[in-house]
């Protein structure tokens, strides 16, 4: 296996102020075969605060394992609120996809094969790119043509609705407190499904009590109304975040950690002094270590995840008819 760590913007197309030096890029997991294979573009959750490690190389090594060629994707984020980010992280999904497909040689992808899954907020941030993908112009005439269409989307306990049962934490830092009603509207997908959307996969669990899963039925029957291609499953029990709901997981042992750059290039410019009125310490919390899990907890979580770790062969299953693979 190769991996490797890919900048998504050229020097002097990143903008966000709030960045403390950060840039998004891509870590593919690449077979040293030259023969093609299927591509998996991963955009972790974390509520647009924070780009989950439990979300991002265990699941890019899953799919690599079945024979695709994966990749993770390391977005914009804010985790104080308060610069909000608005486009800039369906910009920087945006880019990563064309950014895979004009290498796709490189790459030993096909690129009509490539689909994104994503998780709670990334999952909001894959299904806004499967809605709004001709809304989003590419900066750079290197990627003139090149479509950022994704071929399918899994989108896992995904935020979805900024009504009823929104999660609240991931319009704040998306959006900012007062958004407008119209941008909003805009980021609520379940209002924005046309015919022109990928086939999409869902998963959630009933009870899950941090995005409801009314976020995965409203964006399912509006994918059935619109005539979209897609699956949805509904798993009995189990809480929010669960991702491949495996062993490595219940372990809290996640691989590489390198998604919570955006989160310690912040924390150095807290440290420094670099931000007036935050506190130097307003992110410590990001790495507090887990504690000591209760038992009676412990056994539900175990028995959840045996609910649950089916999706990933239910997803592959599903993606190998939508995709042709």
């Amino acid at each position: 296996m190769e991996k490797q760590t890919h900048p998504i913007w050229a020097p002097g197309e990143y903008k966000y102020p709030l960045s403390a030096g950060f840039e998004p890029f891509i870590v593919s997991y690449i077979h040293t075969s030259p023969s093609l294979h299927p591509a998996m573009m991963v955009v972790p959750g974390g509520g647009y605060c924070f780009v989950a490690p439990s979300e991002a190389e265990p699941v890019a090594m899953e799919f690599y394992n079945s024979g695709y060629n994966a990749f993770v994707l390391t977005y914009t984020v804010n985790p104080l609120t308060i610069e909000p980010l608005l486009m800039q992280p369906l910009w920087d999904l945006s880019r990563a996809v064309r950014y895979v497909r004009k290498n796709a040689g490189a790459f030993h992808i096909d690129p009509e094969k490539l689909a994104v899954c994503g998780f709670s907020a990334g999952g909001h941030l894959s299904a806004s790119l499967c809605v709004h993908w001709q809304d989003v112009e590419d900066p750079s005439p290197q990627y003139a043509g090149i479509s950022n269409r994704p071929g399918a989307a899994i989108l896992s306990y995904p935020v979805i609705t900024s009504g009823e049962y929104a999660h609240r934490g991931s319009f704040d830092a998306l959006l900012g407190r007062e958004p407008s009603p119209e941008l909003l509207h805009y980021m609520s997908l379940e209002t924005q499904v046309t015919d022109k959307a990928p086939p999409c996969f869902l998963w959630q669990t009933a009870e899950d009590d941090c995005v409801p899963v009314e976020n995965s039925y409203l964006f399912s029957g509006a994918c059935k109304a619109a005539g979209v291609d897609f699956a949805h499953h509904v798993f009995t029990s189990g809480q929010h975040g669960l991702s491949l709901a495996n062993d490595a997981w219940l372990r809290n042992s996640h691989g590489d950690t390198y998604t919570m750059a955006p989160i310690k290039a912040l924390m150095d410019k807290l440290k420094s002094g670099g931000i007036e009125g935050v506190s130097p310490g307003a992110l410590d919390g990001f790495f507090a270590p887990p504690g000591t899990p209760d038992p009676e907890y412990q056994k539900k979580l175990e028995r959840d995840c045996g609910i649950a770790r089916v999706w990933p062969q239910l997803a592959k299953a599903w993606l190998g008819l939508e995709l042709n693979i």
